[in-house]
């Protein structure tokens, strides 16, 4: 017996706060928290334009991170799959392929020519 769930229960994620889940809600605290952190250490030195701009983005990557998701990953691990195959695993991928036929064929006609009972001429 097979019982169909449909594709909206199976996405369900629960919320806590306002609506958001746990992941999000912190995100978006610390986005808060960067934001208004920086609005009192520059508005008097900047000027409150240049220091509301300057909060905005500094905030923005902490708030992305929390509603980001391409495949089913998280910001991190998304973060880390393009470092490791723009940085760390870059490199030309050369395809060498290997003809296990040819390689144990090759093997056994050198073995046949060093055996002196195998009726060839050396």
């Amino acid at each position: 017996m097979e019982v169909k769930i449909p594709k909206e229960i199976q996405r369900h994620k629960e919320s806590i706060f306002f609506g958001l889940s746990i992941r999000q809600f912190i995100c978006s605290l610390l986005a808060v928290g960067i934001a208004a952190g920086i609005y009192l250490l520059c508005s008097g030195t900047l000027g409150k334009e240049t220091a509301s701009w300057l909060c905005i983005l500094c905030a923005v990557p902490a708030a992305v991170a929390g509603f980001f998701s391409y495949n089913g990953m998280t910001f991190e691990k998304f973060l880390w799959a393009v470092i490791k195959t723009e940085f760390l695993c870059a490199g030309n991928r050369v395809f060498r392929s290997e003809n296990l036929y040819y390689e144990l064929t090759r093997k056994e006609g050198a073995a046949c020519d060093k055996n002196p009972r195998n009726g060839k001429a050396q």
